[in-house]
């Protein structure tokens, strides 16, 4: 009987070692290792330098402290920014409702010797036009003057205010050689232009073949 009791306890004993081996082992085993990308996910490509640049980069249009009122006093129609876009320089100018005194410079309505609209017309220029204002504050004696003699003067005048090719304010600042052939100096930064002292009122004005900037003062060049 004793016998017995011994064999059945020895058998419990090791069943319960063999468990327990069993279980640590279980316990023991590494956990499997989570699966990894044979690569590493692509990243969103980025915008190129020049991209970055471009996407910076102001968007062009007028410039100078008398825009707003231009666009407000012209703010639709052949006149309008927008529409001396459309035509090229002379006939966009006489489009223009401040611009009357210029237009009649350069057709003949001062002066009838003068003729220059094809002449404007005809190639790329940047035109520094004096608005109507500007005509109306000449002294009687230089109007006179330009309405007398056979055109020469006026000629001289208007081609002074007229560089060849077409140059936007971020270039315009510097000695400018006329179509005159004298020079012009223009001073500033784009958003505050002067030339030879006078006032750019708004700048960048594009027609169809030239870059305006409407002036406050006639210019007149070295005797």
């Amino acid at each position: 009987m004793k016998r017995h009791l011994l064999i059945g306890s020895l058998l419990t004993t090791t069943a319960l070692l063999t468990a327990g081996c069993a279980g640590g082992e279980e316990a023991a085993a590494p956990a499997p290792a989570e699966e990894t990308s044979s690569s590493a996910p692509s990243e969103e490509p980025s915008e190129s330098p020049s991209e970055m640049e471009e996407s910076m980069a102001p968007a062009a249009g007028p410039v100078g402290p008398g825009c707003a009122d231009y666009a407000a006093t012209v703010p639709e129609g052949a006149g309008s920014i927008d529409g001396m876009a459309q035509a090229p320089v002379a006939e966009a100018a006489s489009n223009n409702p401040i611009l009357t005194q210029l237009t009649a410079a350069v057709s003949g309505g001062i002066n009838p010797g003068v003729n220059l609209v094809d002449t404007l017309n005809g190639s790329e220029f940047t035109v520094f036009a004096p608005v109507d204002s500007a005509f109306q504050a000449l002294p009687p004696e230089t109007v006179a003057a330009l309405q007398a003699d056979g055109g020469e003067l006026l000629t001289s005048v208007l081609t002074y205010h007229v560089v060849p090719g077409k140059i936007e304010p971020d270039a315009i600042v510097g000695t400018q050689t006329t179509v005159q052939e004298g020079t012009l100096e223009v001073a500033g930064t784009p958003e505050a232009l002067t030339v030879n002292g006078a006032n750019v009122v708004c700048g960048n004005v594009q027609t169809a073949n030239a870059t305006v900037y409407l002036i406050d003062s006639v210019l007149m060049p070295p005797a």
